[in-house]
């Protein structure tokens, strides 16, 4: 049997942390001076549903209605390259839906006008507040979960990971000025469930290691752990990756934000599960004494 290489994933853990610390930083900053771009979802406006007997070009039809004096209409496929899906934010406008279909129909093109959607302002606003306090819970039953099966030292680094992905994820579509919508909110709630699983995984094999191994130091401990899951982490990310590349690609306008946060998400959340959350273990000084099971009639103390 060979003997497993122990990569030391812990002796570049500062430059890692200075990388973490500047893409918090620069999110952050993104973030608070010129925020998210909201969709239709948060924002308020209206959808409109059309078909074409004929494939249609959504640059083309983009350009005519920006020319009939439309602000940033966005257009898309929506299933098949027949069927349009208009988007236009600002108040609910009832005469919308007409005047866009007559500026559709100004060619002479045969055009079907089939449903047409309202989003007020505020149900917009109750969607953005409610998604993120749907967040916020679910970070925190992260928390007391990892604490109950853990400990509390590894749920501080379960959620300290989880909110570091977060983040990124959001500055990224901050910095590149991408739409923000429900599908993304998914993604991202998606991207705290894979993150999760891959630190839960890596949390195990620690705890596990902890307890088998003695007289070893905690950055020795956390090494073997890593290097022993890693290519686990690897194949599950690649096969995560390929599938995520293939929505981007190929999936259609319609999912290409949501494809494109699950990419980050993925990305960022399989670097943190094996230097964000094992960093923050160390400096917290998780030791062995910290998950150690007391054995009935022995005392820990007098183990070896």
């Amino acid at each position: 049997m060979t003997q497993l290489k122990v990569y030391n994933f812990m002796g570049i853990r500062k430059y890692a942390l200075v990388f973490s610390v500047v893409m918090l930083l620069v999110s952050s900053w993104s973030l608070y001076s010129q925020g998210l771009v909201l969709g239709l979802d948060f924002s308020g406006g209206t959808q409109i549903e059309v078909g074409y007997k004929q494939p249609a070009d959504v640059g083309k039809l983009r350009e005519k209605l920006e020319v009939a004096g439309f602000e940033s209409p966005v257009v898309v496929h929506f299933g098949s390259e027949t069927d349009v899906l208009i988007r236009m934010q600002g108040e609910p406008d009832q005469s919308l839906a007409e005047r866009v279909y007559q500026v559709l129909q100004a060619d002479g093109e045969e055009v079907e006008l089939r449903r047409v959607d309202f989003v007020g302002p505020q149900i917009g606003e109750e969607l953005r507040d409610d998604g993120g306090l749907g967040m916020l819970t679910a970070l925190a039953i992260v928390m007391l979960y990892v604490a109950i099966r853990f400990q509390f030292k590894f749920s501080v680094a379960a959620v300290l990971a989880l909110g570091h992905d977060v983040l990124i994820t959001l500055g990224v579509f901050s910095l590149a000025r991408l739409e923000f919508d429900l599908t993304v909110l998914a993604a991202i709630l998606a991207v705290v469930g894979y993150s999760l699983n891959d630190t839960i995984v890596v949390s195990d094999r620690i705890r596990e290691n902890f307890r088998k191994i003695r007289n070893t130091s905690a950055v020795e401990v956390i090494n073997e752990s890593l290097s022993q899951t890693l290519w686990r982490t690897i194949n599950t990310s690649l096969t995560t990756l390929l599938v995520l590349l293939a929505l981007f690609f190929i999936g259609g306008e319609l999912i290409h934000n949501f494809a494109i946060a699950l990419l980050v998400g993925v990305g960022i959340g399989t670097y943190s599960s094996i230097y964000v959350a094992a960093t923050v273990m160390l400096a917290m000084n998780v030791d062995r004494e910290d998950l150690l099971e007391p054995v009935e009639g022995e005392l820990v103390d007098d183990l070896p």
